[in-house]
Parts: structure tokens; C-alpha cells; sequence
């Protein structure tokens, strides 16, 4: 959603006249970054991630293509973070004012704070920094596109429905085969270390 309200935004609806900017979850599903590659990786015990359908938007609607696409593209791990920190907010308010006698009889309320809120700070927090990584068609790819010189843009363009397959291969045939997880490393300091210190009254997570 973040993608597409940027675009809009910035000038082109696109995403806005095909609904991308619903909370309907069923708008954003991606048939395989939401649920098969999600199954696949469980299927292997990799740390679970995905992605959403991507959105769908016009760059020659933007008044600076370059930099807008740029703000486009990082425009998702941005709302992922207001996302992940919203419910670490909650949750510092609910630790600090929320009477004991709730703590200790409301199961609700405990199940809320304690598994409801991280997991939504932690799914999002995944979801940025691997959205940030600079794989087409990640968002983290979007900077190649700003700063690369024009001329190699065709040919950055053209290698990108490549990219991302190769680097699915990567991410779950290389632990298998050569024992090397690269992502559990890169998530442990990253989302699982942000999200430490969004939940320092948490342990074990």
C-alpha cells in the first residue's frame, strides 16, 4: 500500500485505479511471494519471508522518473517501519500504565502484548530489510536505478526479470546444498536486532 500511496502521490494512479491502495489483504497477494515461497522455506526450516504483489505503476506519469521510482520503490520498507514501530509503541504503553490486575487475569489482554504485537513489529521488520535487499524486483533494487548512469539503464532493465529467480534459487537451494545461510546472519542483525531494541521488555526474542 505504501508503493502504490506514493505513487498516487507523485502523480500517477495506477495502483490507485486498480485498487492497490485497499486494506483488503486479497488485493495484494502474490501467488508466489505471499504463499508458495513462504511454504518453501518453511519446508527447508529458512527463516520465513515473502512479498507482495508488486505494485503496478507508470514512471512516465512522475515529473522526475529517476528519483521518483526511487521514492516509490523505498516508499514499502518505510511503511513497514512505521508499522513495526506503531506496535512497539503500543506496547511500551501498555507495559507502563496498564493496571497489574489486567496482567494477571486478563489472557486477552497478555496474548495481545506479549505474541500479537511483536509479531507484527517482527513480520514487518522482515519484510523491510528483505524488501531492501538490491535484487530486482526488490525495492532495494530502486537505488541501482537512481544513481546508475543512463546509459547501462536498458541493459539494467533487461537483466531484471533474471535477477530474481537466480536469487530465489540462492536463497534456498545454497543452505541445502552448501550449508551456507546467508539470510538467517543478515535477518539476526538486522530485523531480529531492531527488533530487540523496539522490545526491550521482551525476552527470548
Amino acid at each position: 500500500m505504501g508503493h502504490a500511496l506514493m505513487a498516487k502521490r507523485l502523480g500517477d494512479t495506477t495502483a490507485y485505479q486498480r485498487k492497490r491502495t485497499s486494506i483488503n489483504p486479497l488485493n495484494h497477494i502474490d501467488p508466489f511471494g505471499t504463499v508458495l515461497l513462504p511454504l518453501m522455506l518453511m519446508a527447508v526450516n529458512m527463516p520465513v519471508f515473502g512479498y507482495a504483489k508488486p505494485v503496478p505503476y507508470n514512471p512516465h506519469n512522475f515529473k522526475n522518473p529517476r528519483r521518483d521510482d526511487f521514492l516509490v520503490g523505498i516508499a514499502g520498507p518505510c511503511m513497514n517501519l512505521l508499522l513495526a514501530l506503531l506496535a512497539a509503541a503500543i506496547a511500551y504503553v501498555l507495559y507502563s500504565y496498564a493496571p497489574l490486575n489486567v496482567w494477571l487475569n486478563d489472557a486477552i489482554f497478555s496474548i495481545f502484548f506479549t505474541l500479537y504485537l511483536p509479531l507484527f513489529a517482527f513480520v514487518n521488520l522482515y519484510l523491510m530489510f528483505f524488501n531492501l535487499l538490491p535484487v530486482p524486483p526488490l525495492d532495494g533494487s530502486s537505488l541501482f536505478a537512481l544513481i546508475m548512469p543512463k546509459q547501462y539503464l536498458p541493459q539494467y532493465y533487461a537483466i531484471q526479470r533474471y535477477a530474481f529467480p537466480v536469487f530465489i534459487i540462492v536463497v534456498i537451494v545454497l543452505p541445502q546444498v552448501a550449508h551456507i545461510d546467508l539470510f538467517s546472519g543478515y535477518f539476526d542483525v538486522t530485523a531480529r536486532a531492531l527488533g530487540r531494541v523496539l522490545f526491550p521488555f521482551m525476552q527470548g526474542i
